[in-house]
């Protein structure tokens, strides 16, 4: 059946459209010679800002490494989580890898073309406290967690991770209390619920922390596998499968490996299986 003139130029109008936006990204990355990705600079080790006032850390080396592996230069960038959640980026950048666990809210506005590594999230108390032992145990507590984290869904009981097991929530009435991580911290290292009675973070970032601060926190316990992907712009399936492409490539050849060796003396980088 033919189509009016019209409908059928507007179709094709429509056409040309998606095939013109789908490898826009690559496109643009390749003609500049630039990846431009952004992290979270107050995350360490993953992002942080080093004693050169340098934005560093795991997350950085494996933006940059993308990067080198594709033939372009990395300009790496932190403009904010909230921000960087929202989607809607407008080519102002092409990945985030930034240590950002897929959720069915932020899947509505992001694409997650590829894992690159995967850290529990755990459960942190200061090193005095003996009530808290488990999650159940977070009923009526107050808890720090990272601002716009999915740590604070976890405590709302509405976290699903696409593709994960379903997790487990046996806690009630739980205050979550948004703030930089850092200040996280230091108001549980006042005390036992002189400001907060837990913090909900990940593995590797609470034993950064630990670390530096033996005689103030402790883990007590892992609460749920916490994958974390690379996260894209909506809509630039072509962007997506040279990001996964690239990855796998990393990993192959043990790049990804590497640097989770320098950063985390361990490797988080392995495939689920």
């Amino acid at each position: 059946m033919r189509l009016p003139a019209l409908v059928a130029t507007l179709l094709a109008t429509t056409l040309f459209s998606a095939v013109t936006h789908a490898g826009a990204t690559l496109d643009r990355v390749t003609k500049t010679g630039v990846l431009r990705n952004v992290i979270v600079n107050d995350y360490p080790p993953f992002g942080f800002i080093d004693d050169n006032n340098q934005l560093a850390g795991f997350d950085v080396d494996v933006a940059k490494a993308v990067a080198e592996r594709m033939g372009v230069k990395a300009e790496i960038t932190a403009p904010g989580w909230e921000t960087i959640i929202g989607g809607n980026w407008r080519g102002r950048w092409d990945t985030c890898i930034c240590s950002m666990t897929p959720n069915t809210e932020r899947a509505k506005v992001l694409d997650f073309p590829t894992p690159y590594y995967s850290s529990p999230a755990v459960l942190v108390v200061n090193k005095k406290d003996d009530r808290i032992k488990s999650a159940a145990d977070l009923s009526n507590k107050k808890v720090g967690i990272g601002m716009g984290s999915s740590y604070e869904t976890y405590l709302q009981k509405t976290l699903v991770i696409p593709g994960a097991k379903p997790i487990d929530f046996p806690f009630n009435n739980v205050q979550a209390i948004p703030s930089d991580e850092e200040v996280a911290f230091q108001n549980l290292a006042l005390g036992p619920g002189v400001r907060l009675d837990a913090i909900v973070s990940d593995l590797a970032t609470a034993n950064s922390r630990i670390k530096r601060n033996p005689d103030l926190f402790k883990i007590v316990t892992e609460l749920y596998a916490e994958p974390n992907w690379v996260a894209t712009d909506k809509g630039d399936p072509e962007w997506d499968k040279k990001v996964a492409d690239t990855i796998k490539s990393l990993r192959d050849d043990g790049t990804l490996a590497k640097i989770s060796q320098h950063w985390l003396g361990e490797d988080i980088t392995k495939e689920e299986p």
